[in-house]
């Protein structure tokens, strides 16, 4: 064979490669080719989407955070404000039991003071008896009354 047959053979076997390989090899793996980068491309889309998805989460925890910050604080406020209002309360029954106390007291003193005014009472009332009777008991002379006058003042 000469160079020229070699070549015309080598030329149609290599045509008939290329068309072998353009009708049977290459759609396998251009297909291959379109499905990884269709694997990729929906990966993408997946990653996309979960980033937003992640971002709107991030998102609702913040405002249900915030929700849950305003209402401990409403409750920490309504705490305090029922804290105050059993303080004045107890301030108030504190007072009023206070008062009754005072009083009770007081009119335990005037009690005692009235005791105390109608025992004296009763004491000089026997002062004066005595003191009258010793009188009449002895004969009347002014110095003898004065110094009996002197010693009722000290009793008294």
């Amino acid at each position: 064979m000469s160079i020229t047959g070699t070549l015309i053979v080598q030329i149609i076997v290599f045509l008939i490669l290329v068309g072998f390989t353009m009708k049977f090899v290459w759609p396998p793996i251009a297909k291959a080719l379109d499905d990884r980068a269709q694997k990729i491309a929906d990966g993408l889309a997946a990653a996309d989407k979960a980033k937003s998805e992640l971002s709107a989460a991030n998102k609702r925890v913040e405002a249900e955070l915030g929700q849950a910050r305003n209402e401990s604080a409403q409750r920490l406020a309504d705490a305090e404000r029922r804290a105050q209002a059993i303080i004045e309360e107890a301030k108030a029954r504190a007072t009023e039991e206070g008062n009754k106390i005072i009083a009770a007291a007081k009119a335990e003193a005037d009690q005692q003071a009235v005791k105390a005014r109608e025992a004296l009472r009763e004491q000089v009332a026997v002062l004066a008896v005595k003191g009258a009777e010793q009188i009449l008991r002895k004969e009347v002379n002014a110095g003898v009354h004065a110094e009996l006058l002197s010693r009722l003042q000290t009793e008294l």
